[in-house]
């Protein structure tokens, strides 16, 4: 036997190098052009971004929590009578106010106006101000 006449039992197979040119055309299989047709493209995740954005400085807390909807004296002193009941449900079923993602906010009364008749307010937040006028025109605040 000699070198020559010697020869693999198995056909060796070569691999395919991906994104070098030759049979696979062109764009060597990466679509078309733009960063990620390029070698060692690295593209920025987006959670990264929304934590950029956060303040970085003691104290700093996420609150999640929205503000109060706001109504006015003048306006309750239009809708209401004398010694009615004021809280979300009834100004609710009035339509001062709306339903925020299926829930009815917190309600803060502001003073601007005044109050010519007897209220019974519970479950609202009062301004001082508001507070004042509510009892000098004979109303009440429950807890």
């Amino acid at each position: 036997m000699k070198i020559h006449n010697v020869k693999k039992s198995q056909a060796t197979k070569t691999s395919r190098q991906v994104g070098r040119g030759g049979e696979r055309g062109y764009t060597s299989g990466r679509g078309s052009k733009g960063q990620k047709s390029r070698a060692g493209h690295k593209i920025r995740p987006a959670i990264r971004d929304i934590i950029k954005k956060i303040p970085k400085k003691r104290g700093y807390r996420f609150s999640a929590r929205s503000k109060p909807e706001t109504v006015n004296l003048a306006v309750l002193d239009k809708i209401f009578q004398a010694n009615d009941q004021v809280n979300p449900a009834n100004l609710f079923k009035k339509g001062v106010i709306r339903r925020q993602s299926g829930k009815i906010r917190a309600i803060k009364i502001l003073g601007q106006g005044n109050v010519s008749k007897p209220l019974v307010f519970s479950g609202c937040a009062l301004s001082t101000l508001a507070e004042k006028k509510i009892i000098k025109a004979g109303g009440e605040i429950k807890v």
